[in-house]
Order: C-alpha cells, then sequence, then structure tokens
C-alpha cells in the first residue's frame, strides 16, 4: 500500500527469503521488489447512467486529484465521498468502479469513476434494539428520517452523531441493511446502556480562596424519557453556590427544549474587592433548532442582586455600588454546532453568539454580548488539538454598569490566575473591580500517555491567553491594561469506574504586577 499510495501503481514483491541469523535468535527477511515507474494522475472523469444525478457536481469532487501522484487510498476516499454526495441525493446503494488507461509516454494515468446503474431507496421501517431503559421514542425522535422518506445517506450521520450527543449510551451503532424488497432498507440502531445518574464530588486549591469543593446530583435522563434534572452546591471559603435545574428536551411532543432554573450565589470578594455579594434569582428557557445543527435559546431571569459587608477601607468605586438591585432581563443565544462529539469532540467546531439586554423592569439597564468558538480537530494518531476562544462586552444604558454585572477572569478560562486574577484594580486597595470587556483562549492538546487505552488516562498540554479592561470611570486611581495576559501548563486526566479525575498545573508567564496568580486544580466525579 506504501508504494501504491506514492504513485508505483506497477510495484510488486519478487521474492521473500527468511534467513536465521547465525546465534539462531533471529531471522533476518528480505525482500526483492521491483517498484517500475511513478505515475501521476491525468484527467479524472465521471460515467454515470443514473438519471437525476448532477455530474458536473460530482465532477468538481473527483477532479481535486489531477496532477497529483497516483494513490489507491485517495481515490478510495473519493468514492467514499461520492457515496456519500449520491446517498445525500436519496441514492443509498450505488456501485462506482474506477477504471484507469496509462499514458505511459506522459508518466499519467487517466481515471474514469463509473457509477453503477441504482434505484432511490425508501426506510421500510427502523428497528431500535438495547435501550433497556429509555424509551424508543427518545431514539426515534433524533431522526432526520421516517418510515416512508426516501433514504439520505446524511440525514443518517447526522442522526447517528445527534444519538451519540445525547450522552445516554457507552456505544450506539446504526446502520442500514436491505429491506423487503430491492427498493427498500431497513434501519438498525444497537445501542449499549450506560449509567445517566451522576453524582460528583470536586476538590482544588486556590491561592485566592484557599480550598473549594462541589458536590452536585444528576439525573440526565429522567425514567427514560430524556429530561435532565440536576442539583449542584459549590463551595469554598470565599464563594458559595447553589443551582436547581430540570429541563424538557422536548416540549409538548415538539422539538423545543424548555427549562426552568433556580440559583443562589453568595461569594466573599473581601480578599480580592473587599465586598461581599449574593445573587439569587430564577429562569425559564427554551431552544429550539434553526436547522440541522443550527440551534436558538430564549431565557429570561429574574434575580436579586446585593453587595454587602464593604470594608471600610474599601475603593470609593465599590463603596459607592453598596446595596441591592433588581435584575430583569431577557436573552437569545444562537449556536452552530458541528462537533462529532458534544462531550468529548475530536473533530468539528462550535459557534455561538449571545445578545442579553437588561431593563424589562428593575434597577438595572445594560446590554451584554457574548461570541464563544471551539475549534477541534486530530493531529498525529489518538491526539486532538482544541483551540478555544471567547470574548464579551457589556455596556450600561443611560448608567454605569453595577460591579455585579461586570466581568471577572481568571481560573478555568485563563487558567494560571486566580478567580478575579485579572482586570482592573483600585490603585490603592489593589480591590478588583471587574471590567466591562473580556477576551480569553486556550489552545490545548490532548493526547495518550503511552499506557494501555482501557486505563482511561491522557495527557494535555495548554496555553491560555486573556485581558479583561475597562471600567466606565476614567482615572488615575484605577490600574487598568489592555495588555495580553498568558500561562502556560499542562496536565492528566484518568477516566476511572468513579468519573473522570484532572490534575492541571499552570504557570503565569505574561501579567501585572497587580494581577493574582493560582498554580494547580484537582477534581473529580463518581455515577450511579
Amino acid at each position: 500500500r506504501f508504494y501504491l499510495n506514492k504513485g508505483f501503481i506497477d510495484f510488486k514483491v519478487i521474492s521473500t527469503v527468511a534467513e536465521l541469523t547465525p546465534g539462531r535468535s533471529d531471522f533476518v527477511v528480505t525482500f526483492t521488489i521491483e517498484e517500475g515507474e511513478r505515475y501521476r494522475l491525468g484527467d479524472i472523469t465521471l460515467n454515470s447512467s443514473i438519471k437525476g444525478i448532477d455530474v458536473q457536481q460530482l465532477s468538481e469532487i473527483s477532479k481535486t486529484l489531477e496532477g497529483e501522484w497516483y494513490s489507491a487510498v485517495a481515490i478510495d476516499k473519493t468514492i467514499e465521498t461520492l457515496t456519500r454526495e449520491l446517498g445525500s441525493d436519496g441514492f443509498a446503494f450505488v456501485n462506482i468502479v474506477p477504471k484507469i488507461r496509462r499514458r505511459n509516454n506522459e508518466m499519467t494515468v487517466d481515471l474514469v469513476y463509473k457509477i453503477g446503474e441504482t434505484q432511490r431507496v425508501y426506510v421500510e421501517r427502523i428497528d431500535i434494539e438495547g435501550n433497556l431503559r429509555t424509551l424508543d421514542e427518545v431514539v426515534r425522535r433524533e431522526f432526520d428520517l421516517i418510515e416512508g422518506d426516501a433514504f439520505n445517506a446524511s440525514k443518517l450521520r447526522r442522526s447517528k452523531r445527534r444519538i451519540r450527543n445525547l450522552g445516554f449510551f457507552t456505544k450506539a451503532k446504526v446502520s442500514n441493511v436491505l429491506g423487503s424488497s430491492d427498493d427498500k432498507t431497513v434501519i438498525k440502531v444497537s445501542v449499549e446502556e450506560k449509567s445517566t445518574g451522576e453524582i460528583s464530588f470536586g476538590v482544588g486549591f486556590s491561592s485566592l480562596d484557599g480550598p473549594l469543593g462541589n458536590i452536585g446530583i444528576r439525573e440526565r435522563n429522567l425514567l427514560g424519557r430524556g429530561q435532565d434534572l440536576n442539583f449542584n452546591f459549590q463551595g469554598s471559603a470565599a464563594r458559595q453556590e447553589f443551582n436547581l435545574g430540570f429541563t424538557e428536551p422536548y416540549f409538548w411532543g415538539r422539538n423545543i427544549s424548555a427549562g426552568i432554573d433556580l440559583f443562589q450565589v453568595t461569594t466573599d470578594r473581601q480578599t480580592a474587592s473587599s465586598f461581599d455579594e449574593r445573587k439569587a434569582g430564577g429562569g425559564v428557557r427554551f431552544g429550539y433548532s434553526l436547522g440541522p445543527d443550527l440551534r436558538q435559546r430564549i431565557k429570561y431571569q429574574l434575580k436579586r442582586t446585593e453587595i454587602r459587608n464593604v470594608d471600610e477601607s474599601a475603593s470609593i468605586f465599590i463603596q459607592e455600588q453598596e446595596g441591592k438591585n433588581t435584575v430583569s432581563q431577557i436573552s437569545q443565544t444562537l449556536t452552530l454546532d458541528k462537533r462529532d462529539n458534544r462531550h468529548d469532540p475530536s473533530d468539528g467546531y462550535v459557534v455561538s453568539v449571545t445578545g442579553e439586554l437588561a431593563g424589562l423592569g428593575g434597577d438595572t439597564r445594560h446590554l451584554r454580548t457574548r461570541l464563544k468558538a471551539g475549534y477541534f480537530f486530530p493531529v498525529f494518531e489518538d491526539n486532538v488539538l482544541a483551540i478555544i476562544a471567547e470574548s464579551g462586552y457589556i455596556v450600561g444604558l443611560g448608567e454605569d454598569v453595577e460591579i455585579g454585572e461586570r466581568f471577572f477572569l481568571g481560573g478555568q478560562k485563563v487558567r494560571g490566575f486566580s478567580n478575579s486574577g485579572l482586570g482592573p484594580r483600585d490603585a490603592n486597595t489593589k480591590d478588583a473591580l471587574g471590567g466591562n470587556q473580556y477576551y480569553a483562549g486556550t489552545m490545548e492538546l490532548r493526547f495518550p500517555i503511552g499506557l494501555p487505552d482501557e486505563l482511561g488516562f491522557k495527557g494535555s498540554m495548554f496555553t491560555d491567553i486573556g485581558n479583561l479592561s475597562e471600567v466606565d470611570r476614567t482615572s488615575s486611581d484605577i490600574l487598568d491594561s489592555t495588555g495580553l495576559k498568558a500561562s502556560v501548563g499542562m496536565g492528566v486526566s484518568w477516566a476511572t469506574a468513579i468519573g473522570l479525575m484532572r490534575l492541571d498545573f499552570a504557570s503565569a508567564m505574561l501579567k501585572e504586577d497587580w494581577d493574582e496568580t493560582e498554580f494547580i486544580r484537582f477534581s473529580f466525579g463518581t455515577r450511579f
């Protein structure tokens, strides 16, 4: 195959001789080969007798190899691509045979793809097996195909990805076989269920918050109906957060998700900003599909924010923020998700844009936007490179942005910096003031570390960048910088029977003198 992929179409092995070494401990194997001449691909054409096929469009796919060295693997991949395109048009069973014609005087090979006669195929039925707990309807509703539809390979692949993204199965095999007649096909779904209930625990340490931990209970497939119920509590000396949420992915039997959330967050910002903050509230949300991989979510949230226990020596910019206010806001998020796996992606990308308006009643009026993107692709063997970026901006509508609504940066978004470790600070008190705009990015290489795959160990190397800046006030008493902040680090994760354990180390390389840093984080979880 090596020679056939390098243009040597006449390559052959003349003889093979195995000889025992004088020490009689090893064999020496000698291959006698004949490479032959090396050929490039010349003209590439398509020959099809199938009516309704756009030969010109298919030719654009096949002609990409013209002028390249002859490669059997590249030709096989082209046949796979052509088969997928035909499948998307309803031609499920096609026979594509490559025929070559040599031009020895030019050392080239002309290639003709012959597409055999076929017919449109229709879905006879969808068979599902292995779902002992999950209802058939939960799997069936992820299909873009139903009984009686013209078979579409593209829709079948997309449905397979959606079933895997449910996260309910360790294995999900989707295939199609010949039905009761030549123009019918049966889609077979074979799944192996996994536990969808989770009890998660986490512990960690930061130079700012000290020891921290969390506990959560979640059922992602409640009663086998695909509903999501979760409770989570995170606590440390500096922060206590409570969240309760419920999601119905198919509200009223339609492809519309609906959910409700309740939360309360108490944050001790005394070390970083000389005040305590408490937020409590709830919200409702709806999401619906705008296309195969495009989804929109609309959310309304009402919350009460309190800035309290402001230290007498705190920044004047914080003292004037003390008190309570009510925030009534609506937001919409548009997400395009092309990842091969939502939970552990190795290929594809995801982009989301969020717009938020506060001022539907309440005491606060602002406009906030966020942009997030992630790109994942395999490099070398079993290695995945993840490139993730996000940014945000908030502007007050006729008023300054409240400190509780500003962005704070550090922690998980820019590892190596503590929570609220980046951004504007009071020059006198060194209190973190938050900022109105930020950006953050990560480039991470995820790789096996040489142990058997079944042990579940993976390593990672990463670099994080980011910055937080801009407050509504302009003063020499505010330390602010638009300069790039960066860190580098490495980590190891272990997929165990009780969940994923992860240990990360990060060091801040580019920072301001007033930035706060942290260097280590450890977390783990369990399932039931």
